[in-house]
């Protein structure tokens, strides 16, 4: 069963960074961020597929958000740079087996295994 967890969410001033670590339990291929505020649809910002090393960006967050792998496949960082008051949300990391192709896609209807979501609130 995949399982991912993830860490680091909290509360930081316009301008500043946070890294969020997720950590997935079983085998996946494409572990992808997503956030979601009250009102709005949880919307795909990064996906990173392991094999290969490739990654993807929502427009809303290329240049600032950065996604990486650690030494091991299943622990995946977004570390985001210059945040905005936009960027407050709930965050979750997603782990599913889909082709890059379906993984750059970030779409939330993908067969993803889902973590309980952090917190990222950013203050102005």
């Amino acid at each position: 069963q995949v399982q991912p967890v993830e860490t680091g969410g909290g509360s930081v001033q316009v301008g500043g960074s946070l890294n969020l670590t997720c950590t997935v339990t079983g085998f996946a291929n494409c572990i992808t961020w997503f956030r979601q505020t009250p009102g709005k649809g949880r919307e795909g910002v990064a996906s990173r597929y392991p094999t290969g090393g490739y990654a993807s960006y929502a427009d809303s967050v290329k240049g600032r958000f950065t996604v990486s792998q650690g030494d091991s496949r299943n622990t995946v960082y977004l570390q985001m740079n210059d945040l905005r008051p936009e960027d407050t949300a709930m965050y979750y990391c997603a782990a599913a087996q889909l082709s890059w192709v379906r993984c750059s896609g970030r779409r939330k209807e993908e067969q993803y295994s889902w973590g309980q979501g952090t917190q990222v609130t950013v203050s102005s």
